[in-house]
């Protein structure tokens, strides 16, 4: 600081008080004061005899002064080091400016890349948006449609039923008119043989209007309310359930790959871990190594929905294995080899077979697990099908054919051994 302080000083003192600037060519006056010799020259032109210093307005008889070449080397230090300093100065200035414009620039590319991602995601959302539309469009027309069509068909036939009824009462009332108007008849012919028959006059019975007597007409009002006083509702739901695409899969559990510890029931659609193995044959579809099993039919297109039934299991494994998936040994169930799986542990910790476990937050336990297999997609999603609550969606599923997979697990010690069932409709 000092030092720049002298510099400073220096630079003050060798300055012409003139032109404010280093000396030029400096002299020296009588006064012992110093300028430019152009400066001085110059300024000396403008005044009259006698001369004076600008400075200290000494006056001198003559314009004489002399070089002072001490003053001048001075001087022409004082230019180098200010110039060495400057081009120091403008090197690191030169430096600084260079280093915040490179990095002005890579923001501004970082900033670039960053709009271009944006506006393409943007692209992206909105044709995913318009194909979620169009699919939702589409699935809710299906069911207006099927619904609109049950009750078009509905209306026609309770129209029907009453148009039948109507017209039959119809026709019995004309036929009740006419025999009235046939009874009315024979009473006015009988009022009139009555009244001969007073005055003493012989006279034949009247020949009547005879018409088979005509009965009640039997009209069940009480079965057509009934029939349609229904859970109606409920009615079109069952049949609507079984136009549904997809709808739960009729799965059924396939005894060829079945862990020899396994037990099916008849229907092949509820399994449990049983105490004694069964006989089996040795196939490469069967698992040997853990408790798993596949389900009889396997999926490469379309899409696929079933539901399994895990009441009261503390443990299990559910998801899609690869047709091509190692059966025989211990593997991990990720995707990397061959297996999008969902699994629960300790009745409440449920995580997804990725690498490592991928832990959930479930708050609610669940009664039963829906998976959606969308191969056209390549995405595995489950469900809590008791809410239809989405727990976790595989992006990269199979592409290549795959079975519905499904694992009991080992029983803990002391702890009864529970099934699970593939359910064929949602109650």
């Amino acid at each position: 600081m000092a030092s720049s302080k002298s510099k400073l000083s220096l630079r003050e003192d060798l300055t012409c008080a003139i032109c404010f600037e280093l000396f030029k060519d400096p002299v020296m006056l009588d006064c012992m004061h110093h300028f430019c010799r152009t400066c001085i020259t110059s300024y000396w032109r403008t005044v009259r005899s006698p001369v004076s210093c600008p400075q200290c307005r000494k006056q001198f008889p003559s314009k004489h002064f002399q070089t002072n070449y001490l003053v001048a080397g001075l001087v022409d230090k004082v230019r180098a080091s200010s110039s060495s300093a400057s081009v120091k100065y403008l090197e690191v200035c030169t430096k600084q400016l260079k280093d915040c414009l490179e990095s002005q620039r890579s923001v501004k590319d970082s900033y670039v890349k960053m709009i271009h991602e944006d506006k393409e995601k943007m692209d992206k959302i909105k044709r995913i948006g318009a194909d979620l539309q169009s699919r939702v469009h589409s699935d809710f027309q299906a069911l207006h449609n099927f619904l609109r069509a049950e009750e078009e068909n509905m209306m026609e036939e309770l129209r029907r039923e009453q148009e039948e009824m109507l017209s039959g009462l119809e026709r019995h009332l004309e036929a009740l008119q006419v025999a009235m108007r046939d009874v009315e008849q024979n009473i006015n012919t009988l009022r009139q043989t009555a009244s001969s028959v007073q005055q003493s006059v012989l006279v034949e019975l009247p020949e009547l209007n005879s018409r088979p007597p005509l009965q009640e007409l039997q009209i069940n009002i009480n079965a057509f309310r009934s029939k349609r006083i229904a859970p109606l509702q409920y009615i079109i739901w069952r049949k609507m359930f079984q136009h549904l695409k997809p709808g739960p899969a009729p799965l059924k559990f396939d005894e060829d790959t079945a862990h020899p510890s396994l037990q099916l029931s008849r229907n092949k659609t509820q399994v449990v871990e049983s105490d004694n193995m069964t006989n089996y044959t040795c196939n490469t579809k069967r698992f040997l190594q853990c408790v798993n099993i596949l389900a009889t039919e396997g999926f490469q297109s379309g899409s696929h929905y079933w539901e399994v039934d895990v009441t009261n299991n503390r443990k299990w494994d559910l998801g899609v294995a690869l047709e091509s998936a190692n059966r025989q040994a211990r593997v991990k169930l990720c995707p990397e080899n061959g297996y999008w799986t969902l699994r629960l542990r300790n009745g409440n910790q449920y995580s997804v077979g990725t690498q490592p476990w991928t832990p959930l937050n479930v708050m609610t336990s669940t009664s039963r697990i829906g998976v959606f297999l969308d191969c056209e997609e390549s995405k595995v999603s489950f469900y809590n099908a008791d809410n239809m609550e989405l727990l976790y969606f595989f992006s990269g599923g199979p592409r290549e054919k795959a079975f519905p997979f499904f694992s009991p697990c080992l029983s803990e010690r002391g702890q009864k051994a529970q099934a699970i069932c593939i359910l064929h409709s949602p109650l």
